[in-house]
């Protein structure tokens, strides 16, 4: 069962976005909250597998509140992901959400299936772009310095098979279309992807996206 926390300071989104969610069989909200604050106390108390954020709300907004929520990892249970929620495609909130840790962001008017899909894609480790605006995001994420990140040194860590996985990642394909690619099982992506998360020191999929364009292992998109 995937745990979902919902913030948003709109009551009649989040009690429409909880009916939504609670609709689908493997999800259960466990909890709800109108800020920031609010969020960051309750992914610490529950620790649910998604935290499904409203960008932009009164007092401590969704920005500061995911860099908090990404940074604890001290709490007993899953990690934490948050999946931003936003009313706008691509401005500097949601790119500010992303480098702060989100896992990825889905828009307010996305229909009820990609909503429940991205939900679903955050809580099994993986990133959820906007396909129309991924490609921009990727190009924002290119162009950061990253002084704390990956450099060559540490991607020489990397085998041949775990750098493979890595460029699959950052083409955006799941883990079941990295194994069909590449004639292995699910499970060994899983566990290779694992390695280049270890190796790279990286929290999730969205940050070794960033990490295969910022090192040079994927060519700057036009």
């Amino acid at each position: 069962m995937i745990r979902v926390v919902l913030a948003d300071d709109q009551p009649l989104v989040r009690s429409g976005i909880a009916m939504l969610l609670a609709a689908e069989p493997d999800i259960a909200v466990v909890g709800e909250c109108a800020d920031g604050a609010a969020a960051v106390d309750l992914a610490r108390t529950l620790r649910p597998d998604v935290l499904l954020m409203d960008v932009r709300m009164p007092g401590t907004d969704g920005v500061a509140a995911t860099g908090a929520i990404t940074a604890d990892d001290s709490g007993p249970g899953p990690v934490v992901r948050v999946l931003i929620l936003t009313t706008y495609h691509v401005d500097d909130a949601v790119r500010a959400a992303l480098r702060a840790g989100a896992s990825g962001f889905v828009l307010k008017d996305a229909a009820p299936a990609e909503l429940t899909m991205a939900v679903r894609a955050v809580a099994a480790g993986e990133a959820w772009l906007d396909p129309a605006v991924a490609r921009s995001l990727l190009t924002d994420f290119a162009a950061l310095g990253a002084p704390a990140g990956p450099g060559d040194a540490d991607l020489a860590r990397l085998t041949d098979r775990e750098r493979e996985v890595l460029v699959q990642v950052a083409h955006g394909l799941s883990n079941t279309e990295i194994a069909r690619r590449l004639h292995i099982g699910e499970a060994t992506v899983k566990t290779h992807l694992g390695r280049v998360l270890t190796k790279l020191g990286l929290r999730d999929r969205a940050q070794a996206v960033a990490a295969a364009y910022r090192t040079g292992l994927m060519p700057p998109l036009p």
